[in-house]
């Protein structure tokens, strides 16, 4: 019989290349302090062995809060007709990338709602315009498209695209994401693969009905696709939704899921989310930090617009000036006894790869 200590059940969740799931569960349901400080201080060890202590940032520009969805949780949902929709200039976006260019951040994070309509051509000629003016790396987060698509923004100079697939369990993905398809979720993240993107996925934690072993199958699916990029966060459901009522999800599982998730994976890059610094109305950023994230995402959309990017409500940050939230990360820090990065911040496993 397997050894089912905590230490045990850690190393053997380091080591495996495929872990048990047996053992993903254990780690995700300790419960008592001590046990947790343990689970957070060997994700925080793999995470200074396999990418160091430097915390990542990526800049953020939310340039269009319309989506053709009606997900139950996200408050940019196409049914949610409070919300005052908007889409930036190809100048306002420029700007912004400006912006962040000038607090020598070298990633640009392009993030809207999911578009049916959304001008691929266009969007290719702002990612051009990027890489040609600025020295920086262009991470798309749109949702699901052709393979065309995602060629032409490759072409254009995109390095990057993050498509989260919130959860694994068939059941609970179509419950959520009415008209949708995990399929053709799956079938995005092949094509991205394929055409060589640096690819981010991810999760909720605390959706209604989700369990332990949901969140296991979630983390072993990480570990077997071999993301470059895996965000972790609470489910904060937004009130003109279907789940307004629904408590936020667990902060204590999101940051033993984001530890787990370290052990399992190694090198990937993992971001202390702004959902986890927002839930509750509290900031756990740090607390992420700590327990194996190396990523941090200052907002850098223009003042007027950032609060109607309301996916979620209590948005951390949405009334900083983009200066003010690049301060606080190099404050954030020296704290934890870590030091902001300013580099592109690669894959690390495409790099491995190379010199393997």
């Amino acid at each position: 019989m397997a050894d089912k200590t905590l230490k045990s059940v850690l190393s053997r969740l380091y080591q495996a290349d495929i872990p048990l799931k047996e053992d993903i569960v254990f780690a995700l349901s300790v419960e008592e302090k001590a046990h947790k400080v343990e689970l957070f201080a060997f994700a925080d060890d793999v995470r200074k062995k396999h990418v160091g202590n430097g915390i990542l940032l990526r800049g953020i520009v939310e340039f269009s809060n319309y989506c053709d969805n009606s997900c139950k949780y996200c408050g940019l949902n196409r049914t949610n007709m409070r919300l005052v929709r908007y889409t930036l200039t190809e100048k306002q976006i420029l700007k912004a990338v400006e912006q962040i260019s000038a607090a020598r951040i070298q990633t640009v994070v392009l993030q809207s709602g999911e578009q049916a309509d959304l001008d691929a051509c266009r969007l290719a000629g702002i990612i051009r315009e990027i890489k040609t003016r600025f020295d920086m790396a262009v991470t798309l987060s749109l949702g699901e498209k052709t393979f065309e698509d995602y060629e032409m923004w490759k072409e254009a100079g995109a390095d990057r695209y993050l498509l989260k697939i919130e959860t694994t369990n068939r059941q609970l993905y179509n419950e959520l994401h009415p008209q949708m398809s995990l399929d053709n979720r799956l079938r995005c993240l092949k094509d991205l693969n394929l055409l060589g993107y640096q690819t981010g996925c991810g999760g909720i934690i605390g959706l209604p009905g989700q369990t332990v072993s949901d969140i296991a199958d979630d983390i072993l699916f990480f570990a077997k696709e071999n993301f470059d990029m895996l965000g972790i966060g609470p489910l904060i459901p937004h009130p003109a939704t279907a789940l307004g009522d629904c408590p936020a999800g667990d902060i204590e599982m999101v940051l033993k899921t984001v530890a787990v998730t370290r052990i399992v994976t190694k090198n990937a890059h993992i971001p202390a989310t702004t959902a986890v610094g927002s839930v509750n109305g509290s900031d756990y950023r740090r607390d992420a930090l700590i327990a194996g994230a190396n990523v941090l995402m200052p907002n850098f959309t223009p003042l007027p617009f950032r609060k109607l990017y309301e996916i979620y409500p209590g948005k951390r940050c949405v009334t900083e000036t983009p200066g003010n939230c690049a301060s606080c990360m190099d404050l954030t820090a020296p704290a934890i006894g870590r030091n902001i990065e300013y580099s592109r911040g690669d894959s690390l496993k495409r790099i491995a790869n190379k010199c393997a």
